[in-house]
């Protein structure tokens, strides 16, 4: 959530920055809500203090054996008064919950994915001798994918995998963790798969994205998290963090699930666009004078992953129209995927800044000022398991339809160096 005080004093600068992402700031309706907020905080004051003298007027009557029913039901009529100005500010923090955050300066302009920057790329992307099947024609030769059984179980995109191809993305999700635990010095954190609406307010995804999401039936109302973000980045929630114990960098392996709407006729061929898939989540929680330093170095702990299995990629900044709600900055890596012939994302690394921590009231106490003060938050895939599988499939296939394993997770498939097809 952005910060009311800065709507309240630099209205025009802050429409002009939202502005850079598409977003058209409703000014005049700031500005109505704002002067009901004032109006009704100094009649809010008011009752309060007639509130108070009443209290007191009831009491001494009271006490006198008095009659004090006019008085109290002229209490009850003024706490209704007070009600309409708790109401008031609500209404007010709707309007904020519906705010994108604002983009950093060095975010590059543009209003859709054709105008995001590319910054670099790596390895070379390979070259076949025959034309290159896509994962779905390469999975099914090789009688390890199935589309079919799980539309039978579930309905549209959903995938089963079996035998080896199944152990392959387990591997690649222990691979994963090994190397950020070990290497990268996150701290690995198991966590619910079901979240309270409040946790998904705290990253953003509610109010706004409720279609986006899968909501179970019950008395608790819960949801499936769509990525690990949610619980993870919650862990700060109402929490006063000691400076000594920042940066904290989570590292999380779950299930994710999307209901994808708003997505009928896109990606509907394969694993690109799934309802549930596999990821690994990296979160850190950092100060903020550290938080740009920090994007630099998750990013970097995202590519060494596709370095490590050796798929060819590309880091491309996201222009303003791009960028996801809550998101300040973010880079994308895209990984070669030869049956599209083209890169495809398959992380994406971002800066919250405030934006979460506000919403959430994750704090930090400031040493040198000894106040506590909003944390920066950032989040990123270490990666997407599904999509690191597709691009597994393309890129290492052969002319006979056999997959191979890249050396790093050799270890992980118990020695075995080739998916051999049927």
């Amino acid at each position: 959530m952005l910060d009311p005080r800065l709507l309240r004093s630099q209205l025009d600068d802050v429409a002009r920055r939202l502005a850079r992402r598409g977003f058209v700031l409703d000014i005049a309706a700031f500005q109505a809500l704002e002067d009901e907020r004032k109006r009704l905080q100094i009649e809010s004051e008011r009752v309060k203090q007639k509130v108070n003298e009443l209290s007191r007027k009831i009491g001494r009557a009271k006490a006198s054996g008095e009659d004090a029913t006019a008085l109290m039901a002229e209490a009850v009529s003024l706490e209704t008064r007070s009600g309409q100005a708790l109401a008031a500010i609500e209404r007010q923090d709707e309007f904020f919950l519906g705010l994108p955050n604002l983009p950093h300066a060095s975010v590059p302009d543009g209003r859709e994915e054709s105008d995001n920057k590319e910054i670099r790329r790596w390895g070379e992307p390979p070259h076949f001798d025959f034309a290159p099947k896509d994962h779905v024609d390469v999975g099914a030769g090789l009688g390890m994918l199935d589309f079919e059984a799980a539309a039978k179980i579930s309905g549209a995109r959903f995938v089963v995998m079996r035998g080896a191809l199944a152990r392959l993305q387990r591997a690649l999700i222990q691979f994963m963790l090994d190397l950020h635990t070990r290497e990268h010095g996150y701290t690995e954190v198991y966590v619910p798969y079901l979240v309270s609406a409040a946790s998904l307010r705290g990253t953003g995804q509610l109010p706004k994205f409720e279609e986006d999401l899968f909501a179970l039936k019950g008395e608790q109302n819960l949801y499936l998290i769509p990525t690990a973000e949610v619980p993870v980045t919650n862990l700060v929630r109402d929490e006063i963090i000691d400076a000594e114990s920042l940066p904290r960098k989570y590292v999380c392996h779950t299930p994710c699930f999307r209901s994808e709407a708003g997505s009928h006729g896109k990606d509907t061929r394969g694993m690109i666009r799934q309802h549930q898939f596999e990821k690994v989540e990296l979160v850190h929680v950092v100060r903020p004078d550290e938080s740009y330093t920090a994007l630099e170095q998750l990013t970097a702990h995202a590519e060494a992953v596709l370095r490590r299995l050796g798929l060819a990629y590309r880091v491309v900044a996201l222009c303003g129209g791009d960028l996801g709600f809550a998101s300040a900055k973010t880079y994308d890596l895209e990984v070669w995927l030869p049956g599209q012939n083209r890169y495809r994302e398959i992380a994406s690394c971002s800066n919250f800044e405030d934006f979460q921590a506000r919403r959430m009231q994750a704090r930090w106490r400031n040493p040198q000022t000894g106040k506590p003060e909003l944390v920066h938050t950032l989040n990123g895939s270490g990666l997407a398991a599904g999509r690191a599988v597709v691009a597994i499939l393309e890129n290492f296939q052969d002319a006979k339809g056999n997959v191979t394993v890249p050396q790093v997770l050799r270890p992980y498939m118990g020695g075995v160096e080739t998916l051999l097809g049927d």
